[in-house]
């Protein structure tokens, strides 16, 4: 069995940006650097989806949350995990575990 290759960052990068230029076909580049086409087509595709964020600006900071935002979030994962409580509850007085371990 073939242990599995790890791949740099850096040549993932430029072997991606070769296939984002379109000078060889995606099979040329599996014979050149020895990887599936596949996998060359996914870090094109991941390459270009993460293009722009080559571009926004270092001082930039994300938009801030507010306190009730946070606040309302935190009483629907509590509202949440009752449901879930409960559910399981019922589930295993009606049903049973039948063999499982929850």
């Amino acid at each position: 069995m073939k242990k599995r290759k790890n791949h740099f960052p850096e040549s993932e990068a430029k072997v991606a940006l070769e296939a984002i230029r379109e000078e060889m076909t995606l099979a040329e580049l599996s014979k050149k650097y020895g990887v599936h086409p596949t996998l060359i087509g996914t870090w094109k595709r991941a390459a270009i989806e993460n293009m722009a964020t080559a571009f926004t600006r270092k001082g930039s900071t994300p938009e801030p949350v507010s306190a009730a935002d946070v606040d309302k979030l935190h009483s629907k994962i509590g509202q949440l995990v009752v449901e879930r409580d409960f559910l399981a509850d019922a589930s295993h007085q009606l049903f049973g575990t039948r063999g499982k371990k929850w």
